[in-house]
């Protein structure tokens, strides 16, 4: 199997998206273009997991990605888990589709005896850890989220460090949302670390309102421009290879 690059939005929220387009709709077009969105809704001990949870798990579900409803100190442990949940759903579904070439529409992957389906399995988990990753990560800075960026500062530096042990490239960006003049701001570009993250974070003044649709859609704008950029790259070294420099 070919491989390639994982690509993914992780959306780190404690309330409904109150201004701007349909997130669920966005993370829809999303999942089109190969792109996995996750969701994490973030509570206090004294909020119940109603409040913004139907769109957490919308936005999940239409993304192809994982939705978990989470307190805010059980944060780090549940943006590792859905990180690697989200990359090991996302090589089964592509390696799914392979077989079903292979193997017709009439039989599914449970046709297979166990020896082949651990064989799968073990395919799954090679890829797991060698195709690269690119994880856009975006979170709401409303005024409800004050107490609660401390603990994403560290769950993403967490995420990070359990992350380098993979073969695989790793690549993460930062944007949060709303911004000071717009519906999004640039923290931090593509870098395979995040351990710059607490600068960042000082720099965070939460409040305003919760922009979650526009946020998506800016986080589907920079995957575009990413992914035309490295098929650009491609294009020349291919040129220059050809051209024998």
């Amino acid at each position: 199997m070919k491989k390639g690059t994982l690509r993914q939005v992780l959306l780190l929220t404690d309330g409904c998206s109150n201004a701007g387009g349909d997130p669920v709709a966005i993370a829809a077009l999303m999942k089109e273009q190969g792109i996995t969105v996750n969701v994490i809704g973030i509570l206090e001990e004294s909020q119940h997991g109603e409040h913004g949870l139907n769109e957490v798990e919308q936005i999940a579900s239409s993304g192809g990605g994982i939705s978990q409803i989470v307190y805010a100190k059980q944060l780090s442990q549940t943006v590792q888990m859905v990180t690697r949940k989200a990359m090991t759903q996302t090589i089964q579904g592509v390696v799914n589709k392979e077989l079903q070439q292979i193997l017709g529409e009439e039989h599914e992957l449970e046709d297979l005896s166990p020896a082949k389906r651990g064989q799968v399995v073990e395919v799954v988990d090679d890829l797991g850890e060698t195709m690269d990753l690119e994880v856009l990560i975006l979170v709401d800075t409303s005024a409800s989220m004050t107490k609660k960026l401390p603990m994403v500062q560290e769950a993403l530096i967490d995420l990070s460090v359990s992350l380098r042990s993979r073969t695989g490239a790793n690549q993460f960006s930062l944007y949060s949302f709303p911004g000071k003049r717009q519906d999004v701001e640039k923290r931090l570009g593509w870098t395979p670390h995040l351990d710059s993250l607490s600068g960042v974070f000082k720099k965070l003044t939460p409040g305003g309102l919760t922009p979650t649709g526009p946020a998506l859609q800016e986080a589907l704008h920079i995957f575009y421009k990413r992914m035309d950029r490295i098929e650009v790259e491609r294009d020349e070294r291919t040129d220059l290879e050809e051209t024998g420099m």
